[in-house]
């Protein structure tokens, strides 16, 4: 591509996005900058966070000189990403909006945007690589691996990594924002951010149920006593040790407790205590709705590394097909919190192959019954 093509970068006013678009233009493309807002909301402290991270977004573009765009795609995140987010809720699971909001918002909305805009690509200050050339394009992990964002990117084609740039991926954070200090940002020492975009810093069960009805039930514990009560199991995940008011039970003592199951036909919370308790491990688990990188996918069963969450540090795996579509991993040492509506990513030695939704946990006992193809 040549040094004179337009690149749109998606600047949120953090460090990171700031540097992308420093760096680009250091490198001779025409660079300008589209500041997105994903969410509405009448609570006066999300849309003070949001006004002031445009002003530095727009501080940083004044300083390079470039025209800082603006575009709001609430109705797109509301409709693709917050309805799914909440249906999963409700059904018992834990979905991962940020995953969607790559998928359908920063690589969707955004790229479509951008290209009315007339821009050649678009760039984003994710940590994550693409390698390869057109039509096999394969994600690559960033160099950083403490940074490293594929888990989340897993859901993008090859349309939009054709698309993408990520400059950081061969840097660290801590040269990022050397960086950015040696450009002469303000924003070089700003926070990463943190929590659901719509939720932010808020308290996450005071705002879920604005829009999930409280259903108030059981907490039982894995032999099936009664030792509390839950307000409702959408506000709840598997692994959960704070906010289930379980503490210093007489009848109880020792180790704390955590979420373990979810049993939806009787609205019980089932906890057990322990960190490491046998009911939090699984030897497998069960995913679908996959997507990989490639388009198509492996065609037998495969080694391979793989991610529950996000820093995860890569766990051995054999991810097996299944006879309906979906792929079962099994693990080559126990997991904990396998969690239901998050996604399971996997990896090889190149980078990222892709991933699917979790569907199922294998208890250790069990991992022997799924079939394989």
């Amino acid at each position: 591509m040549s040094n004179g093509s337009l690149i749109i970068v998606g600047m949120s006013g953090g460090v990171d996005s700031s540097v992308t678009a420093w760096l680009l233009q250091q490198q001779g493309y025409r660079v300008e900058g589209l500041f997105m807002k994903n969410w509405e909301d009448d609570d006066s402290d999300t849309h003070c966070s949001a006004e002031a991270d445009h002003a530095d977004a727009r501080r940083v573009a004044d300083q390079l000189g470039i025209p800082l765009h603006r575009a709001n795609f609430a109705r797109h995140y509301r409709s693709r990403v917050f309805e799914h987010c909440l249906e999963e809720f409700r059904a018992g699971r834990t979905p991962n909006p940020d995953i969607l909001c790559n998928q359908h918002i920063k690589f969707r909305a955004f790229l479509d945007h951008a290209r009315r805009l007339g821009a050649d690509r678009v760039a984003t200050g994710h940590y994550a690589g693409v390698s390869g050339p057109p039509g096999q394009r394969k994600l690559r992990r960033a160099r950083d691996a403490a940074k490293d964002q594929t888990y989340f990117l897993y859901a993008l084609d090859q349309e939009q990594l054709e698309a993408a740039m990520f400059p950081l991926a061969d840097f660290t954070k801590t040269e990022v924002r050397g960086m950015a200090d040696q450009a002469g940002f303000g924003n070089h020492d700003k926070p990463d951010s943190t929590g659901i975009c719509f939720i932010g810093e808020r308290d996450f069960r005071e705002f879920l149920g604005r829009y999930i009805a409280a259903t108030p039930g059981a907490v039982v514990s894995v032999d099936g006593e009664p030792v509390g009560q839950h307000t409702g199991l959408a506000f709840y995940t598997i692994g959960q040790r704070r906010g289930l008011a379980l503490g210093g039970r007489a009848d109880r003592p020792g180790l704390p407790w955590y979420v373990v199951d979810k049993d939806m036909d009787r609205n019980q919370l089932v906890v057990a205590q322990g960190h490491d308790h046998p009911a939090l491990m699984s030897r497998g688990l069960v995913a679908g709705d996959w997507h990989w990188i490639d388009g198509g996918g492996p065609t037998q069963s495969i080694r391979c590394t793989m991610r529950l969450r996000h820093r995860q540090t890569e766990q051995p795996a054999v991810l097996h097909p299944l006879p309906d579509g979906r792929w079962r991993l099994d693990f080559d040492e126990p997991q904990r919190a396998v969690t239901p509506g998050q996604s399971v990513v996997v990896y090889d030695q190149t980078g990222c192959l892709g991933g699917g939704v979790i569907e199922e946990r294998l208890a250790v006992q069990e991992a022997s019954r799924a079939g394989v193809a």
